[in-house]
Order: structure tokens, then C-alpha cells, then sequence
């Protein structure tokens, strides 16, 4: 089969390399030219350091190799996704199948990443999300991985299944592609949450609070939009926001744990020097919550935080201190 990865980043360069394990021909694109030759060079990506890339993995900077793919992977940072949607859709087929990796919600459109690669390439064929707690410096060295190929169509999502799935990344399949990409998107503020109440000094106790607390909002925005609740137990879900909250490979947890030692969020977002999703799924998670009047209290203060400067500590003193409520019943979820 023949596949191409949209995007060099880490993730993309972990999954071309799952692609060439299994025997696939894979192609790795590169929108900088000048990155793809050195690459090309070295067999090695500086976003994976020390990870030998395939020798028969192709890298270019040249679109043209996406004329005649399977499989398209696409791997842009989400605010990148609707222009690189663009740049794929002359090449795509009916019978092509295209792969959303991307982790996010679009900024002011708030639609999911799939719907936008749907949008840009005009529905030419089907869009599965690929998702799951997955960091690419553990995947590129073949660690034991799971995610979940999400599809409404079940015969796209087992065709992703089937290219993805090998001895070290299990892949299992989900109709519910509503659920998997909000949580993918969602969890991301999570962690950044969770770095900012590590850099305030608090420790597990308020981390495992703050996680599942967390996880209830989000479940009940999933379900107020379409998803599954199950979906939000499962891998692409609680097991995403585990690997992103307690692992230092998440940049959402860096730059949050920057913000809360008191560096503001621009400084903490150079200070990583990579993108930062979770900072922007904040404000179009907030937008969702009003939108559809769901009470999301850590993920407005969090908002609150990274938009309107307000004061980490202060909006741990208040979400500590609102009305009591029963864990059990309906409206401790409100």
C-alpha cells in the first residue's frame, strides 16, 4: 500500500515509521524543503533524537508524492490543518482514505479536525481520526502504544486498523469519531491544568482531583455534542489525559507548570518552543461550553487564566469552594 504522513513533526515521523515497519511504501513530507533534505541526510528528525529513521522511508518537500496514495495521514498542528486540507484535496481519490492525527478544535469555527479536512477536501472520501495516549519519542523507539481508529464508516476505521496495527501499536476501532476527537482536543487543556497546579506547588492529591473532576466536564460536553460516554473512559479519552497530565514529554504540562511557577503564558510558550494546544482548545472550549450552556467550571477558569490573566491560585481557591454537591447523582455533574 502505498501512504503518505502530511507533516514532519514528531507524531508524524513516529507514525511513517510504524507505516515502513509494517511494509508499507511511505513518503514523509515536509513543508520546509530544507528540513526534508536534511532528514534525508541524516535519517534523523531533531524532534526524535536519536531515533534512526527506516532507510526506506522516502522524505520530500514535493506534494506530487501524494498522486496515487492509499492512505494520507494528516499531521499538521490543528491550527494548520484547514490550509494543508486545501493543499491535499487535488490529490485525494473517492477510494483514498485520509487519516486526521491532529489533536484540536479549529478557532472560531470550533469544528473538529476531521470536519475541517472534510470541509477543505470537499468530502472527496472517508476521514477517520486516529487518536489515543501516544507520545511520538516512545512510539519511535517501539513502545508498547494503543489508540482507537474512529470512523462512523466501520470498514474505514478497520482499514486504518489494519495499516496501523503491529506487535507494539495496537489499534482498536470506534464509530464514535464525535467522542474521539473531543477528547483529544479537551484533554490537552487538561493537562496544562494539571502543570499549572505542579507549578503552584500542589502535588498528587490535587492532580488526581483535578483529572477526574476534568474528565466529568469534559464527558458531559462530549455527550452534549454527539459523543459517547463511553468513548471518555476509554483510550482516547482517560487514557490520553493520564499520558498527557504525569508525562514531561507533553508540552501542555510544561508550559503549564511554567505558568504556574508565575511566568506569564507568552513566556511559557517560547519557553517550550513548540506548540501549545491546549492554549488554544481553551478559548474554543469555552466558546463550545457557553454555546451549548454546559457548566464547565475548570475549563472557564482555565480560560480565565490563559485570556484574561487571572490569578492560578485564586481560581484554585474558588473552584475549592463552590457549593457542595453528590458525586452520584445527575446534578454533580452540573
Amino acid at each position: 500500500m502505498r501512504a503518505v504522513v502530511v507533516g514532519s513533526g514528531g507524531w508524524g515521523t513516529a507514525l511513517s515509521m510504524v507505516l515502513c515497519d509494517n511494509g508499507h511504501d511511505v513518503t514523509l513530507w515536509s513543508h520546509n524543503s530544507a528540513k526534508a533534505a536534511e532528514m534525508t541526510r541524516t535519517r534523523e528528525n531533531p524532534l526524535l533524537e536519536g531515533v534512526r529513521l527506516p532507510d526506506r522511508l522516502k522524505i520530500t518537500g514535493d506534494l506530487s508524492c501524494l498522486e496515487g496514495a492509499d492512505l494520507v495521514v494528516s499531521a499538521a498542528p490543528s491550527f494548520a490543518v484547514r490550509e494543508t486540507g486545501n493543499r491535499l484535496a487535488p490529490y485525494l481519490r473517492q477510494d483514498s482514505v485520509l487519516v486526521s492525527v491532529s489533536k484540536g478544535i479549529e478557532r472560531d469555527t470550533n469544528l473538529r479536525m476531521s470536519q475541517v479536512l472534510q470541509e477543505t477536501t470537499n468530502h472527496i472520501c472517508k476521514v477517520v481520526a486516529l487518536s489515543g495516549p501516544s507520545h511520538a519519542e516512545e512510539v519511535g523507539i517501539r513502545m508498547p502504544t494503543g489508540c482507537v481508529s474512529a470512523c462512523p464508516d466501520r470498514t474505514a476505521a478497520r482499514f486504518v486498523q489494519d495499516a496501523f496495527m503491529n506487535d507494539y501499536f495496537r489499534i482498536y476501532t470506534s464509530y464514535d469519531i464525535i467522542g474521539v476527537e473531543l477528547a483529544a482536543a479537551l484533554k490537552n487543556v487538561v493537562a496544562l491544568c494539571c502543570g499549572v497546579v505542579t507549578g503552584l506547588g500542589y502535588q498528587d492529591n490535587t492532580k488526581a482531583l483535578l483529572m477526574t473532576r476534568a474528565m466529568a466536564e469534559l464527558t458531559r460536553l462530549g455527550e452534549q455534542l454527539g459523543g459517547t460516554r463511553r468513548t471518555f473512559g476509554g483510550l482516547a479519552g482517560m487514557g490520553d489525559v493520564i499520558v498527557t497530565c504525569t508525562s514531561m514529554h507533553s508540552r501542555n504540562n510544561r508550559a503549564g507548570i511554567l505558568i504556574g511557577q508565575g511566568k506569564t503564558v507568552q513566556q511559557a510558550m517560547e519557553e517550550v518552543g513548540a506548540v501549545v494546544e491546549g492554549y488554544y482548545a481553551a478559548e474554543s472550549i469555552h466558546q463550545l461550553a457557553e454555546r451549548e450552556q454546559v457548566d464547565m467550571p475548570i475549563c472557564r477558569c482555565a480560560y480565565e487564566v490563559l485570556y484574561n490573566g487571572k490569578s492560578a491560585r485564586d481560581v484554585v481557591a474558588e473552584l475549592m469552594t463552590r457549593a457542595k454537591k453528590d458525586e452520584l447523582l445527575e446534578t454533580a455533574w452540573l
